[in-house]
């Protein structure tokens, strides 16, 4: 087999491969034998014909064409790995010649990793938000727990915001009442702004058995866009009524007995959340760093592709309803045009990274033990909220396992790399990167991170 190859682009090849028949006879002869099996010729047991009587009868046109579906993709794969091509996408393969008993020729194009230079990680220099933990910090965290274990206290003051409600609404256009927005029964929290815009401003100030009447533009439904007139009846009003912040509840909320030690385990829970972000932003702006400082062409194919995956999962929750995309985007301020070109903004972005990382991958060459995959694969079935072993076994259908595998990869790729860089706070304290992703400190969060950004 002869092959050679011609650079279309910086992302692009195009091989021809040239296949002599002495190399084709395990093809022929699979050929002729799967056609023995489908035809009957009087005075030969199934399965038993001669070729020539095949070849006599349907002619050899069946025959070279079973032998080309055959023989391209272990000739193409051969060709790909002789000239060490790194092919990315599916091939478009065309046959050129087919001269019987002589050769076979075809040719496929198909995109190819760029040339990618990695930059000198311990040249780059990032700065990211230094970690203070103040009285304000805890109080804040303190106070999310407070509200956990709050109850609601009926009251008869003038509502403000923070209060809840129970509400009867309706609402008419023109004169027609609009079902969809007719309901009873509904509590609601004065402020949190999340139901009809114009709601919480007619509320504030209002009593039990009050309504109250405004208008509004609507913004689901048959009636999206009209103008409604809504009227809300208040039935109920309610206070958030907090517990106090003392022993009793250190030990209602926690397993602590006093509320100083629950306060102190909650100081080091909130210095580990602002350390992992802290992780977090050190790893955005290293790769952020390494990108800017290596620019390649991106396979437009690929791009293509990325960006029409991530509309069809869009709209596969929409129903595939493009109407309904639309309506979705109006109602965010944007237009479908803007929608589309910051998708594929977004598409060319997790190409360049997912390229930029395999380079680096093959660079760093890590090790991925069966543990580390085994609790990725964990991790992600969790974040899907998939039982592991349905989890897993889809994977293994889908030939996935090997995708999860290069996510690991590259993940700790990036992790040795960002052990190299230079790193201060916004203080200008140093900080050692090796803390958050030297050897031991690299967690499958940290790896989950980094495999967010393909």
């Amino acid at each position: 087999m002869k092959s050679s190859v011609e650079q279309l682009s910086d992302t692009r090849v195009k091989i021809t491969v040239e296949v002599p028949f002495e190399e084709l006879k395990s093809e022929l002869d699979q050929a002729y034998d799967a056609l023995a099996q489908q035809i009957q010729i009087p005075g030969f047991r199934k399965g038993k014909a001669p070729r020539q009587l095949i070849d006599a009868r349907f002619g050899r046109g069946p025959v070279l064409e079973q032998v080309v579906n055959d023989m391209l993709p272990s000739r193409y794969g051969q060709a790909i790995e002789e000239n060490d091509i790194k092919a990315i996408g599916q091939p478009d393969v065309e046959v050129t010649k087919i001269e019987d008993n002589e050769v076979v020729e075809f040719t496929a194009e198909v995109d190819v990793r760029p040339e990618i230079t990695l930059p000198d990680f311990s040249a780059i220099n990032v700065e990211v938000p230094a970690v203070t933990v103040d009285d304000a910090a805890v109080d804040e965290e303190l106070e999310s727990l407070r509200a956990r274990f709050s109850t609601l206290k009926d009251h008869n003051h003038k509502l403000k915001k923070g209060e809840f409600v129970t509400l009867n609404l309706s609402a008419s256009v023109d004169g027609e009442k609009v079902e969809e927005a007719t309901t009873e029964g509904l509590s609601y929290e004065i402020g949190s702004g999340d139901l009809i815009d114009g709601l919480d401003d007619a509320l504030l100030g209002q009593k039990k058995d009050d309504s109250v009447e405004f208008t509004t533009e609507l913004a689901n439904g048959d009636y999206q866009g009209k103008e409604a007139v809504v009227t809300a009846e208040i039935t109920a009003t309610k206070q958030r009524e907090l517990p106090a912040l003392d022993d009793e509840f250190a030990q209602l909320a926690s397993e602590f007995d006093t509320i100083e030690e629950l306060r102190e385990s909650t100081k080091t829970q909130v210095e580990s959340r602002l350390k992992n972000e802290q992780a977090a932003n050190i790893r955005d702006e290293v790769l952020k760093a390494a990108l800017e400082s290596s620019d390649f062409a991106l396979p437009n194919s690929i791009v293509e592709e990325q960006a029409h995956s991530q509309l069809h999962q869009l709209l596969g929750e929409l129903a595939h309803d493009d109407a309904a995309l639309n309506s979705v985007l109006e109602s965010q301020g944007t237009t479908r045009e803007e929608f589309e070109k910051q998708n594929r903004e977004d598409a060319e972005k997790a190409v360049r990274t997912q390229l930029f990382l395999d380079v680096l991958a093959e660079t760093e060459e890590p090790e991925v033990s069966q543990q580390e995959l085994t609790d990725h694969i964990l991790f992600t079935a969790q974040s899907y909220g998939m039982d592991p072993n349905q989890f897993i076994g889809q994977l293994q259908q889908s030939g996935q396992i090997a995708n999860l595998f290069a996510d690991v990869r590259r993940g700790k790729a990036l992790a040795q790399a960002i052990c190299r860089v230079n790193v201060k706070d916004s203080e200008g304290a140093e900080i050692d990167p090796k803390a958050y992703f030297g050897e031991e400190e690299v967690d499958e969060e940290a790896t989950e991170e980094a495999a967010d950004q393909e």
